[in-house]
Parts: C-alpha cells; sequence; structure tokens
C-alpha cells in the first residue's frame, strides 16, 4: 500500500495537435489569462500534491515547451511522445521513475481543482491500483444505429476525467501487456482495466473541463480571469456573459 500523503509525479500528456481547436499552435500551447494551456495544467496538479512533473511533448515542439514551462511552479521534465496517446504515456513513464504514485493529465484540463487532484492521489494512496475522477452525466442520452436511435439510461453513465492515478509499477506493467497484446485503449484507466485490475471512482469537478473546441476557449478565458481574480486554484464562480462583452 502507498502512503496516502506520499507526493505524486505528474505526467502531462500535451504530444497531439489539437485540430479541432484550429490556430497556428497546438492546444496545449494556446495561451489563456497570459499562461500556456500546459503551464496551468502543472501548476494545478503542483497545487494538489504533485512535486514534479513530466510533460509529453511533440518532438519538433521541445524548445516552446521548454519556454511554456520556465516557469512553473513545480520542476518539469520533457519527454518526446509517441504517434498514440498510449504510446506518450509509455514514453512518460520511463521518466517517472520505478515505484510510488503517477497522476496521468490531459493538458487539455488546465483547471482541475487541487481538491480534485487530491483524492485522486490519496485514493491511490489509501491502496487503489487505479483512481479516476467522474461526473454524472447530465445531457440526455441516445445511442445513434443505423436504423434509429434509443434513448440510453444516463443514471448508468459518468463522464471521465483526468488526472487518473496509479501505482506507477503497475500501471507501467499494464501499458507493457497492452502492446504485448496489441490493445488500443483511450485512457490508462482502461489500461489497466484490461488487466484485471479494478477503477476506483473519485468525484470529479465541472471546472475540469476539457478544451476541445473553439467555444471551449470562451469558457476557459472566463475560468481563467476568475482565478487570477480571486488567487484561487479551486473552483470559482464564473460570469461567462460577462467574459462576452
Amino acid at each position: 500500500m502507498q502512503n496516502i500523503d506520499e507526493p505524486a509525479v505528474a505526467l502531462v500528456v500535451a504530444a497531439g495537435s489539437g485540430t479541432r481547436l484550429g490556430g497556428p499552435v497546438p492546444k496545449a500551447l494556446v495561451e489563456i489569462g497570459g499562461r500556456p494551456l500546459v503551464r496551468w495544467s502543472v501548476d494545478a496538479l503542483a497545487a494538489g500534491g504533485c512535486d514534479r512533473a513530466v510533460v509529453v511533448v511533440a518532438a519538433e515542439l521541445i524548445d516552446d515547451f521548454r519556454v511554456a514551462l520556465a516557469e512553473a511552479s513545480i520542476p518539469v521534465e520533457l519527454v518526446v511522445g509517441g504517434s498514440r496517446r498510449q504510446d506518450s504515456v509509455a514514453h512518460g513513464l520511463a521518466a517517472v521513475g520505478e515505484q510510488g504514485i503517477v497522476l496521468v493529465h490531459d493538458a487539455a484540463r488546465p483547471f482541475v481543482p487541487a481538491q480534485v487532484v487530491q483524492a485522486v492521489r490519496r485514493a491511490v494512496g489509501s491502496g487503489a491500483v487505479c483512481a479516476i475522477p467522474v461526473l454524472p452525466v447530465v445531457d440526455s442520452i441516445r445511442r445513434v444505429g443505423t436504423e434509429g436511435s434509443v434513448v440510453v439510461d444516463r443514471s448508468e453513465l459518468a463522464a471521465v476525467q483526468t488526472p487518473q492515478g496509479f501505482d506507477i509499477a503497475t500501471l507501467r506493467s499494464c501499458h507493457l501487456r497492452a502492446a504485448e497484446l496489441g490493445l488500443e485503449v483511450t485512457d490508462d484507466a482502461a489500461v489497466c482495466e484490461a488487466a484485471g485490475h479494478p477503477v476506483t471512482l473519485v468525484p470529479g469537478a465541472r471546472e475540469a473541463m476539457k478544451v476541445t473546441e473553439p467555444f471551449d476557449i470562451v469558457v476557459a478565458t472566463a475560468i481563467a480571469a476568475a482565478r487570477v481574480a480571486s488567487g484561487s486554484e479551486g473552483p470559482v464562480a464564473v460570469d461567462l456573459n460577462k467574459e462576452k462583452q
């Protein structure tokens, strides 16, 4: 069992191109409130108890990320990613160490509150092999097929967020197994689940939204402004109408 208060290493995945967002630079380098998204993400993880970060980036952008993270609140090591997300995580795991807790986080979720990071870290510290933050699904959901659509019971669904926390040695072995079997998975919890490990759920937060499309920049700008004004790393009240004026 890990120590419940043991610090964690942050593994931040920032090697994607972010094509749906558009713009001249990859999503993780887009500036919101005077800071790139990846810097917001690293600082948020530091506020939740991470004492260093490994950030996985595209090879041609190492210098850009070095500048973006020069004033991060914890030490940062840059690692070149792979062609798929799970390959990038595997590359990052080679740099995080052999033992302890790792929190795998998408750079595109810049405003995860410190208490969510802490909840994930403490779940792993208390013995969970894998812990992930989730939110109830609030929209009505329909499964669409070639012959029409059908309503899905949303009470049985949950939206998955990051950071996802793991015992480092276990996550590394699960990634090796997935590579050997040729498995393709959407997140790291699925890598562990495919190896037979249970997934522990902790409460997520609406503020830990993923910046994916141009509209998300409007919301993220409002959150950043409220964070700067309050000096807070936790949830803040946001007036979106004010940001649009």
